[in-house]
């Protein structure tokens, strides 16, 4: 690619120096929604996301007294909404760009709205698959659907700390998943459960139609056709920068989420002799660590090349993390480990900055869109290797963590090998 194309690709400089906010549309009666209103109602969608994610834990045991699932059944269930979320993210990425946020998040959260409600009345186990299909694809929006609003609105170098605030935002949506859902489910059923959420889940699309606009096309600036706008996935998919951003990108989040969701608390009850509710205590101090880290990183401001140290840096320190993991040391020390690495999560939204600096505006959707596919795929791929290295090690009667955490350890070495050694982006406006 010749250096004219890839300034081009980086939006020539034009996206990287910022530009002043746009105004929202006026409404019909002349009066302009703040930006601060629309976004925290797109940042409620990401929430929402957040808890359809994290609600089938909850849910499993009663599922299986009501329908007699099989753990693979549970876990099908549980894989419904990742799987569609994962599939549904291209086509999302382009819908962005041609239809902006409001149109493309309302349509889509109505699905996760129909669903919510499908999963509280399904007669049987098929149809509340079918239904997290539904949500899936409703929720595959949610924080695409925010940044994208960031990037169109707002000056680029307010990217990380907006993003990393909608990030931070959206873990209300664990937490919601936690003690207050469980009182529900408890005290009526996990019908009832499902309820709550398409309740929460109604008045959100309902403040989204409201208070979200989307901005006027530029003047002079034509709307590609749909075919045109999907077209252009392959050539991005193609840039000599896309490689390293996109390696990196599939084992960074899901080191800490196959952590998180997988092998954190078998670790601390079967190494360490805790309890749940100890192991709980751990994972609740995780989740607010979690909530703090992306702001405190979305406050750096380093550039484009000093945030690539940053995120150099930040994957190596997580590194470090699970080899003292591994190296079984203390409970103490694995506690602190863990923690640590629920904090380093807030170095995913310098990720996310540093898509939004390789490409350029017109294709911001599409482009998180190919990162969020990857960060996905990333997940199934790292929660099955661990899977297999502890199912191997349990065998040989082994120590299962020490090759699962060496798994991860070794995925993200080659994750950072990539995003250094591979082709960095490059034209005048992303040197700055």
């Amino acid at each position: 690619m010749d250096r004219d194309r890839s300034a081009a690709l980086t939006g020539n400089g034009r996206a990287f120096e910022g530009t002043p906010p746009r105004q929202a549309e006026a409404g019909s009666a002349g009066a302009r929604i703040p930006l601060w209103a629309m976004l925290a109602a797109l940042s409620a969608v990401a929430a929402m996301s957040q808890a359809f994610r994290t609600v089938a834990t909850l849910l499993a045991g009663e599922l299986k007294l009501e329908f007699g699932a099989s753990t693979q059944e549970i876990g099908l269930f549980a894989g419904a909404f990742h799987l569609s979320f994962a599939l549904a993210q291209i086509p999302i990425g382009v819908a962005l760009d041609l239809f902006g946020p409001r149109r493309t998040v309302c349509a889509a959260f109505l699905l996760a709205c129909l669903g919510a409600l499908g999963s509280a009345l399904a007669p049987n186990l098929p149809v509340l698959i079918a239904s997290q299909v539904l949500i899936g694809v409703g929720c595959a929006p949610a924080f695409l659907g925010a940044i994208v609003f960031v990037t169109n609105r707002y000056p680029a170098s307010q990217f990380a700390r907006l993003s990393g605030l909608v990030l931070s935002f959206s873990g209300i949506g664990m937490l919601m998943t936690g003690t207050p859902l469980a009182l529900v489910v408890e005290t009526w059923s996990w019908r009832a459960g499902f309820l709550a959420l398409a309740g929460i889940s109604i008045l959100v699309l309902a403040a989204n139609v409201l208070l979200v606009r989307d901005e006027a096309p530029a003047p002079g600036r034509s709307r590609p056709s749909l075919l045109d706008a999907f077209a252009k996935v392959g050539p991005l998919l193609a840039e000599r920068h896309s490689l390293g951003i996109l390696l990196l990108g599939g084992v960074s989040y899901a080191a800490f989420l196959t952590l998180r969701g997988l092998w954190a608390v078998p670790m601390l009850m079967e190494r360490h002799g805790f309890s749940l509710v100890a192991s709980g205590h751990v994972m609740l101090a995780t989740s607010v660590a979690a909530l703090l880290g992306p702001p405190a990183f979305g406050l750096l401001k380093p550039g484009n090349r000093g945030r690539r140290t940053w995120i150099i840096a930040s994957a190596a320190l997580c590194i470090a993390a699970f080899a003292v993991l591994a190296g079984q040391i203390s409970s103490l020390v694995d506690i602190a480990a863990v923690i640590l690495l629920g904090f380093m999560t807030g170095y995913f939204i310098l990720q996310y900055a540093d898509v939004r600096a390789a490409y350029a505006e017109e294709v911001a959707g599409r482009a998180f869109a190919i990162f969020n596919t990857a960060i996905f795929l990333g997940v199934a791929v790292m929660q099955w290797l661990t899977g297999l290295a502890g199912s191997v090690a349990a065998a040989r009667n082994a120590d299962p963590f020490l090759p699962v955490f060496a798994v991860i350890v070794v995925l993200l070495a080659a994750g950072i090998a990539s995003f250094v050694l591979l082709p960095w982006p490059r034209g005048k406006g992303w040197e700055r």
